[in-house]
């Protein structure tokens, strides 16, 4: 049944609360309608005996609509006024970081009300809230934490559930209220991708209370997103699935998004997957070979030699293709020389399994063949050293596996080489400043053929937070050249002090 009452007072304590970023600092945090209406069902639906009916909620809505702040708004309300003794309220995400920012959202909301910061005690040093009156408090944590037993949850806010590792912190948490009479877990999330995550788990069962096949008065689900026969290029789409477009949420910013997503093929599943909550798969193919023909460009040698350059080096294995690349910045445009190594005895053999013409490629200059089966370092390293007669190499980014003799070789040469890892934390800029560069048709590659046909074969890995980078086990074939540009890429934004169009932007992310 439904108490006003208890309806009335979530609502009224929720919009007591202040905004602390942008526009509405210090206002009023007013509920939109849709807001309003979960935390109306969420704390006035009540059993017989007044105690609250739903005991787990699952929200799922995509990125820039509010749900930080809403998250941090219900754990206050938990913590102040939900009239627990003793109340144990937590965050909880799948990483320190990600777990503190609604900790962050919430104690901005605190400070800025006189009747809470008299009755509490921030301890930002443990990312913890104390209210001594009534011996509770609200703390963060998240699936790093060396122990996950001994709660006694009344209540817990867990924030972007796709990225949970495992389902080790939801069991603990959600289990851990058993003393208590109403204890409450919310979880708030975007889409993911992962069909065997405890985040597709709760999303299937909420989908199943939401059409009736499963019967569960504990149990409230919202889902925001677009369907699978719903046309995701269609702006009506886009208001279905983001309840606070054009309030808080920027019409203007998902049009440019969506822009670049119909030109990328790799970002049209981040499109999907982070604005219209629509779940998808891990890896995708990357961009139309035809925008990489648009980017052609002309490689003029002569005009390269002398200038300053980035190099990029895939060594990958040693019995098939190895990668080296020269990055020219030069009037605003990135020029590109890469060359390729293979050994003698096995072009036969890739020439048959890959089908391309590796041997038409090496009689024309574009691969450098080496004797023996395996590649020859020494003969690489030769190469290098001619380059860098040639043109002024600042540094080699290089993949540390497989390459420690070489680069140490090189490094006694005078050389420069800087390390950089295969995950996305390293990649994930790069990648993205090497599509937008081939959009604005700034990468001139010379329509060298291996390199296109590395390119085409490119299929992008993207994590939970939209992270890109090549999947060099899920490509269609040898890939090394487009991560060696990548790589050098890298090291160019680091030396020229080169920001992607995706860190200048800041504010995608809630």
């Amino acid at each position: 049944m439904y108490d006003g009452k208890l309806a009335d007072k979530a609502v009224n304590f929720i919009q007591s609360l202040k905004q602390h970023q942008g526009k509405w600092a210090g206002q009023p945090l007013k509920l939109m309608g849709w807001q309003e209406k979960i935390i109306r069902d969420i704390f006035g639906t009540v059993n017989e005996d007044g105690k609250r009916q739903y005991r787990t909620v699952y929200i799922e809505i995509p990125r820039k609509n509010g749900k930080t702040e809403l998250g941090a708004a219900i754990a206050l309300y938990l913590l102040f006024a939900d009239e627990e003794p003793g109340a144990e309220i937590y965050s909880a995400a799948g990483d320190h970081e990600q777990a503190a920012n609604v900790y962050k959202a919430a104690t901005p909301m605190v400070r800025q009300s006189p009747a809470l910061s008299r009755r509490a005690k921030i301890v930002d040093s443990q990312k913890r809230i104390v209210v001594h009156e009534t011996d509770s408090f609200y703390r963060v944590i998240s699936a790093e934490s060396k122990t996950k037993h001994g709660f006694n949850a009344s209540g817990v806010i867990f924030d972007e559930l796709h990225v949970q590792p495992n389902r080790d912190l939801w069991d603990v948490l959600s289990t851990s209220g058993g003393t208590r009479e109403q204890p409450l877990i919310v979880a708030i999330t975007t889409a993911g991708y992962d069909r065997n995550s405890i985040c597709w788990e709760q999303h299937d069962y909420a989908e199943k209370v939401l059409s009736g096949v499963i019967k569960d008065p504990t149990f409230y689900g919202v889902i925001y997103g677009a369907s699978k026969d719903d046309d995701w290029t269609d702006e009506k789409v886009w208001y279905k699935a983001n309840p606070a477009l054009g309030e808080f949420r920027s019409i203007d910013e998902l049009k440019t998004l969506f822009n670049k997503a119909k030109q990328v093929i790799a970002q049209q599943n981040a499109f999907k997957n982070l604005y219209l909550d629509i779940w998808t798969s891990q890896e995708t193919r990357w961009m139309e070979i035809e925008k990489w023909d648009e980017s052609d460009g002309s490689v003029e040698l002569e005009e390269l030699k002398g200038k300053v350059c980035y190099a990029g080096l895939d060594l990958s294995s040693t019995t098939d293709l190895a990668a080296f690349l020269l990055l020219f910045p030069v009037d605003g445009f990135f020029k590109v020389l890469p060359v390729f190594f293979m050994p003698s005895d096995n072009m036969e053999k890739r020439i048959k399994k890959d089908r391309v013409p590796y041997d038409v490629w090496a009689s024309q200059g574009f691969i450098k063949v080496t004797p023996g089966n395996v590649i020859d370092y020494k003969f690489i390293e030769d190469t290098i050293d001619n380059y860098a007669r040639e043109y002024e190499i600042a540094e080699i980014a290089v993949d540390p596996w497989n390459a420690t003799m070489l680069t140490q070789r090189l490094t006694d040469k005078g050389m420069t080489i800087v390390d950089v890892h295969q995950g996305v934390a390293s990649m994930s800029a790069p990648t993205k400043q090497l599509e937008t560069l081939i959009l604005q048709k700034k990468i001139h590659h010379g329509g060298n053929p291996v390199l296109r046909w590395m390119f085409d074969n490119v299929m992008i890995k993207q994590d939970a937070q939209g992270n890109l980078k090549p999947d060099k086990e899920k490509s269609i074939e040898k890939i090394d050249g487009i991560v060696a540009l990548i790589m050098a890429i890298s090291s160019a934004m680091v030396n020229q002090n080169v920001k992607s169009v995706y860190e200048d932007r800041g504010a995608i992310l809630l």
